[in-house]
């Protein structure tokens, strides 16, 4: 089985990264031969300063491997921009994407709403991820329920191009755990960096903890009794606490005179226990950078393999060989 997933170095990963997708990674990693590409060329979308984009991918390669990206086993670590078949192979599948299937992709529509410029590459955005799916014949892809759509859209590309050219992509199928679906941010919606909303894995303690005194909660008083099962506290405590502890938690809530100052307190003593592993194993990559780096040009190799392999299939298909 061939499983694939990537994130975007466009910062510091957060909670929402992490629950929503490293960790299903982690946790499969080993079932089959797993590619993990830190996503640059999506993150020009934004136009991020240079400097910044190149302090992002090593970011983001750092944490990839201080939360468990096991490299030296079967996960393959590379940067997208290192193969650069990906920009041909979303030039081909362009022109079998008809323009309606991308106008319905719900993530660019909220992306313009919350005043992105609408630029192609933002527009087009699916199709780049098709691409990323498809070049690795990936069979397999952990992804947000966010992202569903856009998995979808890739599916519907793929068997378009299969039936006009012939069988030449594995259709690739979704892992969506529900119960982590989507990460709320502190402000209740979708944890995304885009919102501004977020809860960082490897941030200063007060930093962690100021983010998470900020989580909206309604306005109910110390004695009220509460309701566990529409609160954004609730809903991060249950990503790190036992089943015991978070029926515990939900006990105090029904029963009141307990505050939600209390519950981010709570919340905070987990988040920080449950990510004290990375955030040693972290530091000790910070102090061998060339062991990344090298991670990352291993990496880059084998995906440009297989990518090379599947992109004479593809020419050979359209006719351009």
């Amino acid at each position: 089985m061939r499983i694939l997933t990537g994130i975007q170095p466009s910062g510091t990963p957060h909670i929402g990264n992490y629950f929503g997708a490293m960790r299903q990674i982690i946790n499969i990693q080993e079932k089959g031969e797993t590619f993990v590409f830190l996503a640059d060329y999506h993150s020009l979308t934004t136009s991020p300063e240079p400097a910044q984009l190149r302090a992002n991918v090593l970011e983001l390669a750092l944490n990839f491997l201080a939360c468990g990206v096991n490299t030296e086993k079967s996960t393959v670590l590379f940067r997208q921009s290192d193969v650069p078949e990906v920009c041909e192979l979303t030039w081909i599948l362009n022109n079998v994407t008809p323009v309606g299937l991308l106008e319905r992709a719900h993530s660019y529509k909220d992306k313009i709403a919350k005043g992105f410029s609408p630029n192609n590459g933002l527009f087009s955005y699916p199709v780049l991820m098709a691409s990323d799916i498809l070049l690795y014949q990936s069979n397999l892809v952990p992804v947000g329920k966010d992202q569903k759509q856009h998995l979808e859209i890739t599916r519907d590309i793929a068997i378009k191009f299969n039936n006009q050219y012939g069988e030449v992509f594995t259709i690739p199928d979704e892992l969506i755990p529900e119960e982590v679906a989507i990460v709320p941010g502190t402000d209740g919606q979708k944890m995304s960096k885009s919102y501004n909303n977020t809860i960082p894995i490897f941030g200063k303690e007060k930093e962690i903890k100021k983010a998470i005194m900020n989580v909206v909660t309604d306005c109910k008083q110390l004695e009220e009794p509460k309701d566990p099962d529409t609160c954004n506290v609730v809903a991060l405590y249950k990503l790190v606490a036992t089943p015991e502890e978070l029926e515990e938690m939900k006990a105090k809530y029904r029963a009141g005179g307990y505050g939600y100052g209390h519950a981010k307190l709570a919340l905070f003593d987990k988040l920080w226990a449950y990510f004290e592993p990375m955030r040693k194993r972290r530091a000790e990559l910070e102090q061998n950078l060339d062991y990344v780096w090298e991670v990352l040009r291993k990496g880059a190799e084998r995906a440009r393999a297989e990518a090379t392999v599947t992109m004479a299939k593809v020419r050979e298909a359209v006719g351009l060989r």
